[in-house]
């Protein structure tokens, strides 16, 4: 059997503009989420529980 190679790219960045009050002073990734998570966990932990180790985060953010 042949072994696959898989690649996840997360696309994580954006203006933000319906969060505007969270993302005022930190990219849309990095908001809160239940005081304990980031948003951005929530992608990262399917793509582990997944298996899939070859994960990269594609981001911009001009405050």
């Amino acid at each position: 059997m042949a072994v696959t190679k898989i690649l996840v790219v997360i696309l994580a960045g954006g203006a933000g503009s319906r969060l505007e009050s969270l993302t005022e002073d930190r990219a849309k990734p990095a908001v809160p989420y239940g005081g304990m998570y980031r948003l951005i966990d929530f992608p990262l932990s399917n793509c582990l529980r997944a298996g899939i180790a070859d994960v990269w985060v594609v981001q911009q953010h001009n405050p």
